[in-house]
């Protein structure tokens, strides 16, 4: 513990020389010391429990940050173009997703049909909703505010389960509605872009669908098939796709901030509040949504966390595609890191607050991962 202390302490100075250079005019300088700042906090974060689960966030914005200041290396390299990469990336993290799944959780629906009707329902109308009303109050380029939309019209990604798992929701409702939400996203996700982002961007509905099918369910059914057949029987790569995920996550993220570095350095800040807006606005209507159908509150909680996180990798890779990736792609490199934080301070505060609802019988499974 001492030497997390330490690195705390560090890190502080870091941070703060690093900004003092900043207020001084020496921006270029102060980009090591940043980097340094994040991190250390990184690595300090491990040695306390309560804020053991922002290590890997934090790491995150160490990586972003060091895009931001040399976007160079991960831009190009010796001819080759780093953001070739991003959809095979896509494609490892969603084969991941699927073989933390089973075809069971597809049963889910029959033994809680409401549950995964609302939140299914919740998040394909509230997130997209609230998507096309911020970025039409934004006054962003309407390539970038078409990202914001893009990350509401996603479905649910795997690191709300882990949210609702550590906020004591129902965890077999959100493993359910994201299964639900992610098989439907090919036939629905096209649709409400064209309805809603039409008017920023050109969408193309069909290459779109196609897309998602490529990055989302192939490897996510190959993922399923992998769990129902072999699962236990290549432990090293069972060991291995956590860590191979959260490798993907972060380089994915730093590819699209190099490549769309000088619309961040100008428009950063606006979109990280439009971002963040969108984030918690979505947990509060989700949560209601919930509250107005007389949910029970752990369900109320799944709700509010499988509408307020979206799958930003997807949205990522549907910007690749449309070849905006460092305009469209910019609210969704931002949306990633920023609900993993937000959600773990959402699952902290409920963690210390059992739900008292009497109703909740449906016991929480254990994470496989």
């Amino acid at each position: 513990m001492q030497l997390h202390k330490i690195l705390l302490i560090i890190a502080a100075i870091c941070g703060a020389t690093g900004l003092a250079m900043i207020l001084g005019g020496q921006i270029v300088n102060a980009g090591p010391l940043f980097i340094l700042f994040f991190i250390l906090l990184a690595f300090a974060f491990r040695g306390y429990p309560h804020l053991k689960g922002f290590s890997f966030t934090v790491s995150i914005f160490a990586a972003v940050t060091t895009a931001l200041f040399y976007p160079g290396p991960f831009v190009e390299m010796n001819g080759f173009v780093f953001a070739t990469l991003l959809t095979p990336l896509i494609q490892l993290i969603m084969f991941g997703m699927g073989t933390s799944m089973s075809f069971d959780d597809f049963a889910g629906v029959l033994k809680m049909p409401k549950g995964v009707l609302i939140g299914v329902v919740s998040h394909f109308i509230i997130m997209p909703l609230l998507g096309f009303t911020i970025a039409n109050l934004s006054g962003l380029p309407p390539e970038i505010a078409a990202g914001i939309i893009l990350i509401g019209c996603s479905p649910n990604g795997t690191a709300s389960n882990v949210i609702s798992y550590l906020a004591k929701a129902n965890l077999a409702l959100s493993i359910t509605i994201t299964a639900i939400s992610t098989m439907l996203a090919p036939f629905i996700t096209p649709f409400l872009m064209k309805f809603l982002a039409g008017a920023f961007i050109k969408i193309n509905v069909w290459a779109m669908m196609f897309d998602i099918f490529k990055i989302v369910i192939v490897p996510i059914v190959a993922g399923l098939l992998f769990n129902k057949f072999l699962s236990g029987k290549v432990k090293w790569l069972d060991k291995a796709m956590p860590l191979v995920s959260m490798f993907s996550i972060t380089f994915i993220i730093v590819i699209i901030t190099a490549a769309g570095r000088d619309n961040l350095l100008s428009i950063g800040p606006v979109l990280l509040l439009a971002v963040l807006i969108h984030n918690l606005t979505g947990y509060t209507l989700g949560y209601w949504s919930g509250r107005l159908f007389r949910m029970s509150e752990r369900d109320c909680r799944t709700i509010a966390i499988e509408v307020g996180m979206q799958n930003a990798g997807l949205a990522s890779g549907l910007a690749k595609g449309m070849g905006k990736m460092a305009t469209v792609g910019l609210a969704p490199a931002i949306f990633g890191p920023l609900m993993n934080v937000t959600g773990s301070i959402l699952a902290s505060y409920w963690h210390r607050k059992p739900p008292i609802d009497r109703e909740a019988t449906i016991q929480e499974p254990i994470l496989s991962q």
